[in-house]
C-alpha cells in the first residue's frame, strides 16, 4: 500500500458525482431460503460510479488497490475501510457521520438519518441499478459490464461502459460493491452484503439479484470495490 500525498476534496467533486434516484419499490429475493419482499425507497443520491482511486487517495491517503490506475475504481478494501472513507468523507466536506466505529469491539453502529456519506443500503442498490425495473440487467451485458469474457482479467476504467436509465455506470460488473446490510445475523453474524458482479466473474453470476457476503474487516479481494450515498446533496 502507497502512502500518496494529502489533498483535499473541493465540494464541486462530490456534487457532480452523485445521481438523485427517485423513490419507489424494489422487490428482493434470497434464493437460499426461498424469501421474496418488497422494499420501499426514499428518495437518495448516489456515486455515478464506483469510487476512483483517484478520490480514495485524496480522502485516506493511501491506495490500497492491486491494479494501480486513478480512474479505475479502488479494490482491495474490506467492508470496514469503506464505511471509514464514508466517515472521512463526511468530515471533509462538514457532514454528519453515518457511522459510528469501535474498534475494540468491532461493532458498527449506523445512523441512517445522518447528512454524510455511506454505502448504499442493499435493497437501495438493487433499486439503483434496476432503474426502478425488474430486470436482473439494464442492457446486453458486453455493452453495459466489465466481466470475465471482455475485461481483460483486471478493473478497467469506470465510464467507459454504458449506463443504466438513470445514469448509473459500472453497477454490474468491473468490481462488486459493499453495502451497509449485515447478511443474515442468525446464520453468518456479522458478515456484510456486496451486489453486482466483478471482472472475474462469469456471466451468469453479473445480475443485479446476485447477492454475496465476507467479513466485514478482513475481507478484501481485487474484484471487490464500492461507490457511496447520501440522503440529501445540501
Amino acid at each position: 500500500m502507497k502512502p500518496v500525498i494529502e489533498r483535499t476534496i473541493d465540494k464541486s467533486v462530490t456534487n457532480e458525482l452523485f445521481v438523485a434516484v427517485p423513490a419507489g419499490k424494489v422487490e428482493m429475493r434470497d434464493d437460499r431460503i426461498k424469501k421474496v419482499w418488497e422494499v420501499g425507497i426514499e428518495s437518495f443520491h448516489l456515486s455515478k460510479f464506483p469510487i476512483t482511486q483517484d478520490l480514495y487517495k485524496a480522502v485516506m491517503n493511501e491506495n490500497p488497490a492491486t491494479f494501480e490506475g486513478n480512474n479505475l475504481p479502488v479494490e482491495t478494501v474490506s467492508w470496514i475501510e469503506a464505511v471509514t472513507f464514508c466517515n472521512k468523507l463526511s468530515e471533509q466536506m462538514g457532514r454528519s457521520l453515518c457511522y459510528t466505529i469501535d474498534l475494540e469491539t468491532k461493532e458498527v453502529a449506523f445512523d441512517s438519518d445522518a447528512n454524510g456519506f455511506r454505502l448504499p443500503t442493499e435493497a437501495e442498490w438493487q433499486y439503483a441499478c434496476q432503474a426502478g425495473e425488474k430486470n436482473i440487467r439494464y442492457g446486453d451485458l458486453d455493452a453495459i459490464a466489465w466481466y470475465k469474457g471482455n475485461s481483460g482479467n483486471q478493473t478497467q476504467e469506470i465510464g467507459k461502459k454504458q449506463p443504466n436509465e438513470w445514469g448509473l455506470y459500472d453497477m454490474l460488473g468491473n468490481v462488486w460493491e459493499w453495502c451497509t446490510d449485515i447478511y443474515d445475523e442468525n446464520v453468518y453474524g456479522s458478515y456484510r452484503v456486496f451486489r453486482g458482479g466483478g471482472w472475474s466473474d462469469e456471466e451468469r453470476s453479473v445480475m443485479a439479484t446476485t447477492r454475496r457476503r465476507s467479513h466485514p474487516f478482513s475481507f478484501k479481494i481485487d474484484d471487490l470495490g464500492f461507490r457511496v450515498a447520501t440522503n440529501k446533496m445540501k
